[in-house]
């Protein structure tokens, strides 16, 4: 396992992270009993950094992961969580709401790091006028310890870096084989600002593991297909499928500090595990990567009128 710190936040983390998502059944069923072995065998693994949101099952990933923990092994991990939930109002209370509620179903009285969920989607004013200053009452009541915002909008999550506000950003299906418009700008900013950069969705919702989840759009499937088959020359997992390569392309990458793994299942960790030993892509393949699929934008951004965005 490799390590290192988290942009200006000082936290030591693991390079590669685990998700929560898939815990709670986002990529299909997983039971209580494997979800527990996942987070156990990760942290006994060496990682060290875990991500989870209210929005993941309903609060459920959540749950299962303050389970997990409990008895020891949250002291070893840097937890990670989001506030609110798409489809809320991020009001001053409902914040404040949502992370009580997520630091009594993780069995914690902090989280290292909570991020405002989907940050690009939501009304640019409200995020300042009522999101942040939420959050930052937490902090200093000492319930949270750092500051970041996802989201997959780069031109918007770049803005809101520019601020100053934010310890860390994590972007979702913006660095991976077949869409790194991430690399154009955001990346670049988070690295000369000291940001810690989270890299979530590399392989795309399943689609460079060949399992593509069951929302995705028809066409946008078929669109990645076509991307991808120009990529056979860095297919190498056991299965056929560009799950390695698409691991190695983020853990490669010297300023992505955390490379998530959405692992369901025990072996699906193991195999992400074992691709964290510090050899990325050829750099030869990875310059052939960029000349066949280099800044096309693949899962569309989701645009919010009239929200104090207009200027991005």
């Amino acid at each position: 396992m490799e390590y290192t710190v988290l942009g200006g936040t000082g936290l030591r983390v693991s390079r590669l992270g685990l998700g929560g998502a898939g815990l709670a059944g986002a990529f299909g069923p997983t039971g209580e009993q494997e979800a527990r072995r996942v987070v156990d065998e990760a942290v006994d693994a060496g990682v060290t950094f875990i991500d989870t949101a209210p929005f993941y099952g309903g609060g459920e990933s959540e749950r299962r992961i303050g389970d997990a923990l409990a008895g020891g092994k949250r002291e070893r991990v840097v937890l990670a969580s989001k506030a609110a939930m798409p489809g809320m109002r991020y009001t001053y209370d409902e914040v404040i709401k949502s992370v009580a509620a997520s630091l009594a179903r993780l069995r914690t009285d902090r989280i290292d790091l909570v991020q405002i969920h989907e940050a690009d989607i939501q009304p640019y004013e409200l995020l300042f006028a009522e999101t942040l200053p939420a959050l930052r009452k937490l902090q200093e009541q000492g319930a949270i310890r750092h500051i970041g915002v996802t989201g997959r909008n780069t031109a918007r999550l770049a803005r809101l870096l520019r601020t100053g506000e934010f310890d860390t950003v994590q972007a979702y299906t913006r660095y991976m084989l077949i869409d790194d418009t991430a690399a154009k700008e955001l990346l670049p900013l988070a690295a000369r600002l000291g940001k810690g950069f989270i890299n979530g969705s590399v392989l795309g919702m399943g689609l460079l593991a060949g399992k593509p989840a069951a929302f995705l759009e028809p066409e946008l499937v078929a669109e990645a297909e076509e991307r991808l088959g120009r990529l056979d020359f860095i297919r190498r997992s056991p299965d056929g499928s560009f799950s390695e390569a698409g691991m190695r392309f983020s853990l490669g990458h010297p300023d992505v500090h955390v490379t998530l793994t959405g692992a369901d299942g025990v072996g699906v960790l193991q195999a992400n595990v074992s691709y964290c030993d510090g050899a990325g892509l050829p750099e030869a393949d990875v310059r052939r990567l960029r000349e066949l699929v280099a800044g096309q934008l693949l899962f569309p951004n989701v645009e919010t009128e009239g929200a104090g965005w207009d200027d991005v």
